[in-house]
């Protein structure tokens, strides 16, 4: 996709860095504001039938939902700061910038959209595990991996299936939104990545393979968690769930191969 060029190019040893900057000026294009969605004009999240009691219930499931991507995005707004703040590089600073707005965005429609429901519900112990385990990182290559790599390009598929499960909602646009800003979160995030490994040898490598067997069990834990508001659907999606995870998993590996990591050292953990 051709891009108009926002940013000077540095000297020729910031060639490497394009990707980077393209994603930037994608970034940029690709803005919206909260006050943009359909406040109003249609129903916020589904809405249920049946008894005031099974309403209830089913505004209890998409509570929770909205929940835990609401949690998502108040633990990337840290992460894509701490990303600003560490990374040394002047094209990835420009590009982190624009992710910084861009999860203080998403966080702000899950607030108005939660308000909208009857407030917060439950919230997701790993979830939070996953991100201090982030935050806590010694290397800024494993920083990006773990965010940008691997948990926006997960997290991609399942706006896409909250969002065919919420048509004709304010769900539905918000969820088709971040579909779109997660992408360019993780394409950017590949970008940088791969600047960053060029050259870094075996020690960073298992560096990497150290940080993923830490993390993946914790993942699997995330990735099979259910609210109460939603244990019954939990168990009767439990089959599907697990085969969902066995994909999300193996793509980590695939992405990881693709950087040119050596992941013959990951241990893929068993639900």
């Amino acid at each position: 996709m051709a891009t108009e060029q926002v940013v000077e190019p540095v000297a020729g040893e910031r060639e490497e860095y394009a990707g980077v900057l393209r994603f930037y000026e994608l970034a940029k294009r690709q803005e919206w504001q909260v006050r943009d969605l359909p406040w109003g004009e249609i129903p916020p999240i589904p809405e249920g039938k049946g008894s005031p009691e099974r309403r209830a219930r089913r505004n209890d499931m998409w509570r929770s939902v909205l929940t835990q991507q609401l949690q998502a995005d108040m633990l990337a707004c840290e992460m894509a700061s701490q990303l600003l703040n560490v990374a040394p590089d002047p094209e990835a600073k420009l590009y982190y910038s624009t992710m910084v707005q861009d999860e203080s965005r998403h966080t702000e429609a899950w607030l108005k959209l939660i308000n909208d429901v009857g407030g917060i519900a439950e919230r997701d112990p790993y979830l939070d595990e996953l991100a201090h385990m982030t935050l806590e990182a010694d290397t800024l290559e494993e920083k990006v991996f773990q965010m940008q790599v691997f948990y926006e390009r997960l997290i991609i598929s399942r706006f896409r299936l909250i969002a065919r499960a919420s048509p004709g909602t304010v769900l539905e646009d918000v969820c088709n939104r971040l579909a779109t800003d997660d992408g360019i979160h993780h394409g950017a995030g590949m970008a940088y990545e791969r600047v960053l490994l060029e050259g870094a040898g075996k020690k960073m490598n298992q560096r990497l393979v150290d940080a993923a067997n830490r993390l993946l069990p914790i993942f699997v834990k995330h990735a099979l968690w259910r609210p109460k508001a939603r244990a019954v659907i939990g168990r009767l999606m439990y089959e599907r769930d697990l085969q969902r995870l066995e994909e999300d998993l193996q793509e980590g590996v695939k992405l990881a191969e693709s950087l040119g990591l050596d992941v013959s050292g990951v241990e893929l953990p068993r639900p």
